[in-house]
Order: structure tokens, then C-alpha cells, then sequence
């Protein structure tokens, strides 16, 4: 049992067993507990005797069993070894830093320990032997279905940051850059050092700020808070703009690139087009020359048959004479003939003698020797068992055929006596057939010599044996090939110039629609960039409205709270003035009204003194200077302060008129500040100012 919770909670009792990290700690302790922990039965009273499933009569609850001493220290040990690792290397360059030392238990093997390293453990066979026959199958699957969880959830992502200790009064600067992770901020760009900069600017006018115990400062201190407020909206709206600046640039870098990548599209197509045109070409100009070695050859095979005196091929011809294609054909044609071809010569005494002819023609029958051959009858009913009207037709003229014969018997016996003026009659019926006939047959050879007079010519050119003739001939050849020759440059021009006067016109067409087309595509990209424009602008305005109101808010809020604030320090600060006015008021009171009396009855005695002193001196000239500096002095000014309060509660009873006028809502109205009773800055109807003389 011992030996069992020795390995259950050897994460807590070995202090030589480590762990890599806290996680792992966590979970090696909640392991051991569920291990170690035991489950009972809490039996509940309302629902003891009840066989209900959804009213239980017991629950099911862990008894929890601490075998681990209260002295030992459940926390993860790798803590305090890398605050210690820390400590250490931060006292090599801090030499003043004490770092707390260690102390080891003496191990003391040979004495009072030495039964800690000399005791062996009791192992029960029956598990050990138990253990060993585990089938691998099982280990196989658990090790495959664990090892990709395992190694995915031990898998660094982010670089190793050591342990650090801050010493005490201090803060370091690196501590405000833990948010700055890999990937994120580091390795740092100018951005980070800009952003690093301005955060040691501000801490740096953090430290000239007022304190707030200092109440006389305190205006100072918001005078300074809204400047660098005001500083920050700046450096906001600056980067604002940057940053609209960026994704404006961006979105030229996008649409610049699909300008690219479409370009680059129409080049592949054109390309594949031209491709696909030139193999169509290829193959006609191929056809064009397979269909021009054919016409040559029939031209060439017309012209040995000229006078249409080529005879037919016989095949039996050709294969008595051994110079004939079958035995040796032109290599032209692509047949090579085999050398071996003696091997297939039939030899027979029938074939090679005349007896064996003879012989062979007797003794065959007639129907080789004399074929009869009949001609297939035509069907005469379709497909679907009907008969054609051919058919039909047919049988009813044979029917009818069969009737004629008799009425011509009957006719010729009743008259006889008019056969030879039929006979007469159809004789020059046949003379007049005849000779239309033979009209018809010199009008068609009449045409066929028009049709082919060309060819009478020309064959007449060929024979022709007269002298005469032949230089006649001559001569219209060379008039006919003068003729030919001049329309052939007379066409050679007309072909070069309307090609000149093509290519001049595609050029034209091609420079205007390619000009066209590039028009329309900056056109249309042209207002695509407008409406993104636009709508940046828009998006641009939505924020600065969405700004400026955060903005108001946080004003108002600030406004709001600056005189929460100042109520409240006000009501502290008037109880306080009033108590200690009280108490100052009285004892001043009491002081000032004895020293006050003494004093006056001490000036009384001297201004008594020296105003008969003086009036015994006095002249009249002295006596009017003094009254009129009375006059100057006392009299004239306070009578121009009366006037002055006068005018100034005019101004005022003015502007609460002006301002019961103007509607204004009550929340601002409870909202403003304090006003002057005689500037009116904070008035809500507007900024007033009465300049008194």
C-alpha cells in the first residue's frame, strides 16, 4: 500500500522527480486524486426506500483521502528553481543583490540515512506476472491514439522568455513591452520603435504632471491633460489618414496586378489562338500539296492518253509479264516488294502445256465452261407485305396488253381494205422520224464542236503539218502569251496595290479600335476607381462622425465628471472653510474688537493731536487743496462706481431676457457651468460679452 501511494503521488513526494511545466504538474495531481480517491454511497432520507429512477435514494460522491503529510509543499517546484536561476543571473551584474542560499540535507549515506538507499521494495507477484501478459494490440493502439494529441499539445510555438525578478522602487521599461509577442510585434519594425518612443514621451509627461493632492494645481493639471488629449486626436487623425493611405496604395497594388494577371490572360489566349491558326494553317498547306501531287499525277496520266487510245489494265497481263506493278511496283507508292516472291509460282502441266489446257476444259463441267446467268427478280411488295404501285401498274398494262390483240384481229378482218393507206401513212411517219432524228443529231454534235472548240484547236496546233499553219499558230501564241502576261502584272499591281491599300486600312481599324478599347477600359476603370474612392471617402466620413461622437461623449462624460468632482470637493472644502471660518472668524473677532478699540483710541488721540496741531498751521489755500482732493479722490469715484453697477445690472436683466427668448433644452441648461454675472461666456443662448467703460 505504501509502495502504491508512493507512485500515485510521486509528483508531491519525490523531490527528484520533475515535471517540464506547471500544466503538467496540474495534471499529474488531479490523476493521482482520481486514482487515489474513493467513490460511497450518501444516502438521501426523503428518497431512501424509493426504486424511481428520477428519485434516487442514494448519490454517488469522491471521499477525498490526503495520504500526502500537510508538511510537504504541493506547488510546482520549477518555479522557484527559475526565480533562483534569475536571481543568479541577475546578481553577475548586480554584485549588491543578497541572493538567499540554499541548504542541502547532509545525505549522511553511512549513517542515519543509510536505510533510504539500501531497502528493497516488496513486489506481489501476481500483478508483476499479471502485468507481463498485457497483449501488444492494446499497446499499439493506446500508443498510436495518444502520440499525435501528445506531441501536438507539447509543441512550442512561441520562443522560450526566462523568468525575471523586478528589484523593488523600480520599473523597468522592458515590462511595458510583454504585449509584444513573435509574429506580433516582434522582431520590431520602425512602427514598434515610433509606438516605444511616444509611450516614453508620455510617461515622461506623466512625471511632469501636478499631483492631484495639490489642489492649486489642478487646473494646471486638466490645462495639460487637453493639450496632450488634444495632441493624441491629432497623432490619431494623422495616422488615420496613413492608414487610408496604405489601403488606398493597396488597392492600386490590387487593381494594378488583376490589370496584370488579365493582361496576362488575354496574352495566353491570343497566343493559344495564333497557336491553334497556325496548326489550322498547317494542315491546309499540307492538304493544298497532297492535292497537288494528286492533280499532277492525273494531269500526267491524262496526258499519256491524249488521242484516247489508253487501254484498260489486264490484270492477266500483268501477271504473265514480270516487269509489271504486281511484281515490281513503284517504290513511290510505298509497297516494297519481297525478294522471296519465286517460292509462290505455281508450277502445274496443266496450266504451263496446251494438252494440259485441253484436258483440263473436258474434263470440267458445262456450267463452268458455259455460265447462265439470270437476273434477279425484282420484289414486288414492300416491306410491310403491301405491292408497289409499280407493281400494278405493270399487271394492269399486261392485262390490258393481252385484251389489245384481239380487237386488232377483229378490227383488221372487218378492214382490210384500209391497210395500205396505213401502211403508207406510218411509212412516212418513219421518214419523217428519221430524218428529225438525224437533225437532232447534227444539232448535238453542232455543240458538242462549239463546247469544245478549244480542244479542236488545240489538237489542230499539235497535228497540224502545214507550214503555214504552224506559223500562224506561232504567232497567236505569242500575241495570247503577250496578252497573258500583260494581265498577269496588270493583276500583279492591282493585288499589290489593294494590298497595300488593306494593310494601310487594317492599320487604321486596328490603331482606332485598339485606341477605342484601351479608351473604355480606363474608362471603366477610370470610375471603378471613382466609386472606390468614393466609397473610402464615405467609409472616411462615417468614422470621423463615428469619432467626433465618441469624442463628444467622452467630452460630456469628462465634463460631467470634472464637476461631480468638483461639487464634491466643493462640499468637502466649504465644510471645512466654514468650520475653520467659524472658528478663525470668532477668535478674530474677539482679538480684532480689543485690538481695534486700543488702536483707535490710540489713533484718535494722535489724529486729534495733529488735527489741532495742523489747524493751528492751516491756511485758506491748504483748506481748498484738501477739499478738493476729497472731491477727486472719494466723491467722484464712488459716484462712477454706482454708475458702472447701474449699467452692469441693465447688461444682466438684458441677457435674462435674451435667454428666456431662445429655447434651449434643460438637460444642457443643467449641465453648464457657473457663469459671470456680468461677461455671460457660459450663457447656452450664445457667447455675450458687455464691455463696461
Amino acid at each position: 500500500m505504501k509502495m502504491f501511494l508512493f507512485t500515485v503521488f510521486i509528483c508531491v513526494l519525490d523531490p527528484l522527480y520533475t515535471l517540464s511545466s506547471e500544466r503538467d504538474h496540474a495534471q499529474a495531481t488531479v490523476q493521482s486524486h482520481l486514482l487515489h480517491d474513493e467513490m460511497r454511497k450518501v444516502p438521501a432520507f426523503k428518497t431512501m426506500f424509493s426504486n424511481l429512477i428520477h428519485y434516487p435514494p442514494y448519490s454517488m460522491q469522491l471521499e477525498e483521502v490526503n495520504p500526502v503529510p500537510p508538511f510537504i509543499d504541493r506547488r510546482w517546484r520549477g518555479r522557484a528553481e527559475r526565480r533562483i536561476e534569475a536571481l543568479q543571473k541577475l546578481a553577475r551584474s548586480q554584485p549588491s543583490l543578497q541572493i538567499p542560499r540554499i541548504e542541502y540535507e547532509d545525505p549522511d549515506v553511512g549513517g542515519r540515512n543509510r536505510w533510504k538507499y539500501f531497502e528493497r521494495w516488496e513486489l506481489n507477484r501476481a500483478n508483476h506476472t499479471r502485468l507481463q501478459y498485457v497483449p501488444e494490440t492494446y499497446i499499439d493502439k493506446v500508443k498510436s491514439r495518444d502520440k499525435p494529441s501528445y506531441l501536438i499539445s507539447r509543441t512550442q510555438t512561441d520562443p522560450y522568455s526566462p523568468e525575471y525578478v523586478v528589484p523593488p522602487g523600480s520599473i523597468p521599461e522592458l515590462l511595458t513591452l510583454v504585449t509584444l509577442t513573435w509574429g506580433r510585434g516582434l522582431p520590431a519594425t520602425q512602427a514598434e520603435v515610433e509606438v516605444i518612443e511616444r509611450a516614453r514621451e508620455k510617461r515622461a509627461w506623466e512625471a511632469t504632471l501636478p499631483p492631484l493632492s495639490d489642489a492649486t494645481q489642478i487646473a494646471k493639471r486638466r490645462r495639460m491633460m487637453e493639450e496632450m488629449e488634444r495632441k493624441e486626436w491629432a497623432f490619431r487623425e494623422v495616422e488615420i489618414e496613413e492608414l487610408q493611405e496604405v489601403r488606398l496604395e493597396l488597392l492600386k497594388a490590387l487593381l494594378r496586378k488583376r490589370e496584370e494577371n488579365r493582361n496576362e490572360l488575354m496574352v495566353t489566349r491570343l497566343d493559344a489562338h495564333w497557336f491553334n491558326l497556325m496548326q489550322e494553317k498547317e494542315e491546309k498547306i499540307k492538304n493544298i500539296q497532297h492535292e497537288h501531287i494528286k492533280a499532277i499525277r492525273r494531269l500526267i496520266a491524262k496526258g499519256k492518253n491524249v488521242e484516247r487510245k489508253l487501254d484498260k489494265r489486264n490484270v492477266i497481263r500483268d501477271y504473265t509479264e514480270f516487269d509489271s506493278q504486281p511484281y515490281a511496283p513503284l517504290s513511290r507508292i510505298g509497297y516494297f516488294p519481297d525478294n522471296r516472291a519465286d517460292r509462290f509460282i505455281v508450277k502445274n502441266p496443266f496450266l504451263n502445256t496446251y494438252q494440259g489446257l485441253l484436258e483440263l476444259e473436258a474434263s470440267l463441267p458445262d456450267s463452268v465452261t458455259q455460265p447462265r446467268t439470270e437476273a434477279p427478280k425484282r420484289s414486288t411488295t414492300t416491306k410491310d407485305g403491301f405491292i408497289k404501285r409499280s407493281a400494278r401498274l405493270e399487271l394492269e398494262l399486261a392485262q390490258v396488253y393481252q385484251c389489245l390483240p384481239a380487237t386488232k384481229q377483229l378490227a383488221m378482218a372487218n378492214s382490210s381494205c384500209l391497210l395500205q393507206i396505213e401502211e403508207e401513212r406510218e411509212l412516212a411517219v418513219i421518214t419523217l422520224q428519221s430524218l428529225i432524228r438525224g437533225r437532232a443529231i447534227q444539232n448535238m454534235m453542232f455543240e458538242g464542236k462549239e463546247k469544245r472548240l478549244e480542244l479542236i484547236r488545240e489538237l489542230r496546233t499539235t497535228h497540224a503539218l502545214q507550214e503555214d499553219g504552224q506559223l500562224l499558230k506561232k504567232a497567236e501564241k505569242q500575241v495570247t502569251l503577250a496578252l497573258q502576261r500583260q494581265r498577269d502584272l496588270h493583276e500583279h499591281k492591282m493585288s499589290l496595290m489593294e494590298k497595300h491599300l488593306a494593310r494601310v486600312e487594317g492599320r487604321a481599324l486596328s490603331n482606332m479600335l485598339d485606341f477605342l478599347s484601351k479608351e473604355l477600359i480606363r474608362l471603366q476603370d477610370e470610375r471603378r476607381i471613382h466609386a472606390f474612392a468614393m466609397l473610402a471617402e464615405r467609409q472616411r466620413r462615417i468614422r470621423e462622425a463615428e469619432e467626433s461622437g465618441r469624442r463628444q461623449v467622452e467630452e460630456r462624460r469628462r465634463r460631467e465628471e470634472d464637476e461631480i468632482f468638483r461639487q464634491v470637493v466643493k462640499v468637502h472644502q466649504s465644510t471645512v472653510d466654514s468650520y475653520l471660518e467659524d472658528v478663525i472668524l470668532d477668535s478674530m473677532e474677539t482679538t480684532a474688537d480689543e485690538q481695534a478699540r486700543e488702536e483707535i483710541q490710540r489713533v484718535a488721540v494722535e489724529i486729534n493731536d495733529i488735527a489741532y496741531e495742523m489747524e493751528t498751521r492751516r491756511t485758506h489755500l491748504q483748506s481748498e487743496e484738501i477739499v478738493a482732493e476729497l472731491v477727486y479722490s472719494f466723491l467722484i469715484p464712488e459716484v462712477r462706481k454706482m454708475a458702472i453697477k447701474e449699467k452692469g445690472r441693465k447688461c444682466e436683466q438684458l441677457l435674462s431676457v435674451d435667454q428666456r427668448r431662445l429655447p434651449w433644452p434643460e438637460s444642457k441648461m443643467s449641465t453648464t457651468t457657473p457663469e459671470s454675472p456680468l461677461t455671460g461666456l457660459n450663457r447656452p443662448g450664445g457667447l455675450y460679452l458687455c464691455v463696461l467703460p
